[in-house]
């Protein structure tokens, strides 16, 4: 039933525990904090659990949350020629990521286009 390699490792958790060495482990005694993994293919769950561990994230996942950053960057600004490089900037990172999908063009997320911009900058005006 055991190997030999398991053997060696219940022979050396024995000796820790006759040691004492898990005795106030931090959390102990209260119950684990599982995380529900159900969602994740069984053999990705291990890879999943150790990038996640390290902080590293899909790059998709990567790219949106830059792209947020650059809408809420976007919406703050002023500056007619900042904001139309940042849009540019913007706009490359939405066709990055739907590039990155292969999904339907109708799951894509839409580029963000300058005439809106420089229609809201034109009624802005307008009203000052």
């Amino acid at each position: 039933m055991f190997t030999g390699f398991s053997r060696i490792i219940e022979e050396r958790i024995r000796r820790a525990q006759k040691k004492g060495e898990f005795d106030n482990l931090e959390g102990s005694g209260k119950p684990l904090n599982l995380k529900d993994d159900s969602h994740i293919a069984e053999d990705l769950r291990l890879a999943h659990k150790i990038l996640k561990n390290a902080n590293c994230l899909p790059p998709e996942i990567e790219l949106k949350k830059e792209i947020q950053r650059t809408e809420d960057l976007l919406s703050g600004m002023k500056d007619t020629a900042q904001k139309h490089r940042t849009l540019k900037k913007l706009n490359y990172l939405i066709m990055k990521l739907n590039a990155a999908r292969d999904t339907s063009i109708e799951l894509e997320m839409p580029q963000q286009y300058s005439h809106k911009l420089v229609e809201r900058l034109e009624s802005s005006k307008e009203k000052d």
